[in-house]
């Protein structure tokens, strides 16, 4: 059990797989759906906070080095293009672009665009972590239909 929780929590913490990754990895494990859940976004959380504060200076220091340049700006672009629909409803936009389980959508992209925006931690902190918890239960519903539709 132990091993699926780490495979869990180890997959949440990945840009791109995220929460709508380690819930299907934790079910797949052999994890009650509602533990994959609670693993899922306690493993998905843990790097935004840091991301939040640092991503700009992340960025800075990339622009610096010749060889990062092109990644800055794509990570740059790739930010700019979310925050404008972000920007328009602060905290409700950018809740519901991490709460839509798609690829370009989640927390670590709603980092970034918190981050691009200048947005306070205390204002985008709650708003990630409630796209999260929304993103997992879409997730998790999706899960479950996919494990009773195959278990009929």
């Amino acid at each position: 059990m132990l091993k699926a929780i780490l495979y869990t929590f180890g997959t949440a913490l990945l840009p791109v797989l995220e929460i709508r990754g380690a819930i299907p990895v934790g079910v797949a494990k052999g994890l009650d759906p509602w533990l994959a859940y609670a693993v899922g976004v306690i493993g998905n959380m843990l790097p935004i906070p840091i991301l939040i504060l640092l991503t700009r200076q992340v960025i800075g220091w990339l622009k610096k080095h010749n060889i990062l340049v092109r990644f800055a700006s794509w990570l740059e672009r790739k930010g700019e293009e979310k925050a404008e629909q972000v920007r328009k409803y602060s905290f409700w936009g950018l809740l519901i672009l991490v709460a839509i389980p798609l690829p370009g959508t989640g927390a670590w992209t709603g980092a970034l665009v918190s981050s691009l925006l200048n947005m306070r931690l205390k204002d985008a902190l709650p708003a990630i972590f409630l796209g999260v918890l929304i993103a997992g239960l879409i997730v998790l519903a999706v899960t479950f239909g996919v494990i009773t539709v195959g278990g009929m």
